[in-house]
């Protein structure tokens, strides 16, 4: 079972065991929050305007500040949808259950691959996670005690051999930082030098910009100007962050985008709340994945989700 299908399988169980949603009605009206992660926010821009062609009457508000931002934002009734590009943490979730006696719910929406960013011009040919720990963490929990400082440490000659690396990541607000944080850094902490940015479009930016840079972001986030490297577990056996590799969970920094909601167990999720799901995990919401460059849930576990949150099948589920 890999990675990618475990962490689907308990959100559905999770899912399963909170009873069936109510149907939303055409004719509904009033205000729906959502409070989160700026990876996601694009994709919520689209999922909205979407959302709005079929209930003109829901005035949507968004706000992605960072995936940190939503689990406050929930437990205090600020917002009913909380987007995350990582898991809630313990701390967040108990949190949550001390206000209103039961967990959150997460439900996945997209897949996303977390890609390490090189200037176009770089001829590196693919790092692995040991690698990734040596360039970005003060702490190297990943197994070594040097860090790397110059591209001729990891194998570049020429002008390159002497250059410094220039390294550019997310705040400590954003999912994808703690999900970096966790997979590459073995949970360890980043060292000073990196250059915080608050979003995964300004690091694109930054690397674009600095022929010494590396960084990392979402793959929707992906521009002209840098260069996606090949990754390994260990090793040089690289995969690139292809579609493909990404569904057979074979590239290694993949993972569940998420939107938490508040539902209790057993009881009809609020109709407005309902009424984007539906959307969101419809055929239709699902293409708007592959337009914002993320890719959709597999067909099976779209249907699997739609039906543990008590919404309709789909007549048909075939994005890719």
């Amino acid at each position: 079972m890999t990675r990618i299908t475990r962490g689907l399988l308990l959100c559905l169980a999770l899912l399963a065991g909170r009873g069936a949603l109510a149907q939303p009605d055409g004719m509904l009206a009033g205000n729906l929050s959502s409070v989160g992660s700026d990876t996601l926010a694009n994709l919520m821009a689209l999922w909205a305007q979407d959302f709005s062609r079929h209930y003109p009457n829901v005035n949507l508000q968004i706000q992605a500040a960072g995936s940190s931002t939503a689990p406050t934002a929930l437990a205090a009734g600020a917002a009913q949808l909380g987007p995350m590009s990582r898991p809630m943490k313990a701390a967040e979730v108990s949190a949550f259950e001390h206000r209103y006696g039961y967990a959150p719910l997460a439900v996945p929406v997209a897949v996303d691959a977390l890609v390490v960013l090189v200037h176009q011009d770089n001829p590196l040919r693919g790092l692995n996670l040991q690698q990734l720990d040596r360039i970005f963490s003060a702490t190297r929990r990943c197994g070594e005690s040097k860090p790397l400082t110059r591209w001729g440490e990891l194998g570049l000659s020429g002008d390159w051999a002497t250059r410094s690396l220039q390294r550019f990541g997310r705040n400590s607000a954003s999912g994808t930082y703690g999900y970096f944080k966790l997979r590459a850094l073995c949970g360890g902490d980043f060292m000073p030098r990196v250059n915080e940015l608050p979003g995964s479009a300004s690091v694109v930016q930054a690397v674009a910009g600095s022929l010494n840079g590396i960084g990392y972001a979402s793959i929707g986030f992906r521009a002209s100007g840098v260069r996606l490297l090949p990754l390994a577990e260990s090793g040089e056996d690289y995969v690139a962050p292809t579609a493909a590799n990404v569904r057979n969970d074979r590239y290694p920094l993949s993972r569940y985008l998420y939107i938490y909601i508040n539902k209790a167990p057993n009881q009809p999720l609020e109709p407005l709340t309902a009424a984007f799901l539906d959307r969101v995990l419809s055929t239709a919401g699902q293409s708007l994945v592959n337009h914002d460059g993320y890719l959709p849930l597999p067909p099976a576990a779209l249907q699997k989700t739609r039906q543990a949150l008590g919404l309709q099948p789909l007549a048909s589920a075939t994005v890719q």
